[in-house]
């Protein structure tokens, strides 16, 4: 069993009918590589710190090179193929020739997923009849708003009414995620609230609440903020509060990023679940963990229900997986142990880490922790709590083992 990516290629804003005004690929400049886990100790920048975190393509992949290498990779995996997924930079909704490859991809007979669309390039409500016979069975689908004005202005969509069309024809039929970017003043409020009820009577599977980040600390790390000059985006908490009154008013799965998913109760489900977190090991060693904002609050406790020898060092920055060189330069050397443990997806180079925070005088090891803690509401939707609950007790097993592995006694 296994999933088949196919990989369309295309540039966001470019191979999308252009930018959303929200969207956080606009303004993009092209910075010094950023440094990550992946690079050299003696190079900093690698593709994926460079390439991929910027979605560079050089624009959609023809489509006998994307049939060709489907193929290919057809025939090298083993055992049968449960989902077939079309991936890219670009939206496959504009993807030249996007009828012919789910025409294609139709013969594999697994179910067809679409990872992420705007819709922008479905100028005709047919399409959704189309995709359905094709075995289409789970598509995300950015709506914005069910207002087909504010789509158009907003999301600059040639023809918001036919791609709110598919979206309606498609909820009814298989699995539609919805996700809205919500701009205080613009699709909050009642037409947030309008947009879920339509949804949930469309018969949408789960909506996505995306809080709009418009500042470098809130995540926008490609030299690009503001996207929107003037606009302040909801401090977090706020956020999370809307999240949670518009799920306690619907039976649609509701959920947001960076907070959260009122169902699981993540992220950090497992803090109530004391017999799983009876389960890992103690903490022994003596460090300090580096992460976001948003994670902090969490994380600090469960490591002091843990044994409590580690200290959680919150940086400025809202989402642990996008620290930066910049986000280290700001923290207090003096607070920090001789041991640093920093998110396995921070986009910093390892030795100019090791480098800012022994600046002090101090020498400091620098070390990676896993990859994924939790679960963020993007991830979750679709997931059970139990699968939840697996990735978070798997990530701080990995962190315990790594702060026992390195902390001083």
């Amino acid at each position: 069993m296994g999933e088949l990516v196919v990989d369309i290629g295309g540039r966001p804003g470019l191979d999308c009918r252009g930018f959303c005004a929200y969207c956080y690929f606009r303004h993009v400049k092209d910075p010094a590589p950023l440094g990550c886990r992946h690079c050299l100790p003696f190079k900093k920048g690698c593709d994926y710190c460079t390439r991929m975190v910027r979605e560079q393509y050089d624009g959609f992949r023809p489509f006998r090179d994307v049939a060709e290498e489907t193929l290919g990779r057809l025939q090298m995996l083993s055992g049968e193929i449960d989902r077939v997924t079309i991936s890219g930079g670009g939206d496959p909704s504009c993807y030249p020739a996007f009828d012919d490859l789910v025409e294609v991809l139709a013969a594999i007979e697994a179910p067809l997923h679409i990872g992420y669309t705007s819709g922008k390039g479905f100028d005709d409500p047919g399409v959704a009849n189309r995709l359905i016979d094709h075995g289409l069975a789970e598509i995300s689908f950015t709506v914005f708003a069910s207002d087909p004005t504010l789509r158009r202005k907003y999301m600059h969509d040639p023809t918001p009414e036919a791609s709110l069309a598919v979206i309606e024809r498609l909820a009814g039929a298989i699995d539609l995620y919805a996700a809205v970017v919500v701009l205080p003043g613009v699709n909050d409020g009642a037409v947030l609230e309008e947009t879920a009820a339509w949804l949930e009577d469309a018969g949408a599977k789960g909506l996505i609440l995306m809080r709009f980040a418009n500042e470098p600390h809130q995540g926008l790390v490609l030299g690009n903020a503001p996207v929107l000059p003037g606009v302040e985006a909801q401090p977090v908490e706020a956020f999370a509060a809307v999240v949670r009154d518009l799920a306690g008013r619907h039976a649609m799965r509701i959920t947001g990023t960076p907070l959260l998913d009122p169902a699981l109760g993540s992220p950090f489900a497992v803090r109530d679940e004391p017999d799983l977190l009876s389960r890992l090991p103690r903490l022994s060693g003596r460090a300090s963990v580096v992460t976001g904002a948003v994670a902090a609050p969490y994380l600090a406790p469960l490591l002091e229900r843990l044994g409590g020898t580690a200290t959680v060092v919150p940086v400025r920055k809202e989402i642990a997986c996008l620290i930066t060189a910049d986000d280290l330069r700001e923290l207090d050397l003096a607070a920090l142990e001789r041991v640093v443990v920093l998110p396995g997806r921070a986009l910093v180079h390892d030795v100019e880490a090791e480098r800012i925070l022994s600046a002090d005088g101090v020498s400091r090891t620098v070390v990676r922790g896993p990859e994924m803690l939790t679960a963020d509401g993007e991830t979750s939707m679709g997931m059970t709590r139990d699968g939840v609950l697996e990735i978070e007790l798997r990530g701080l097993f990995e962190l315990v083992n790594t702060i026992n592995l390195y902390g001083r006694e």
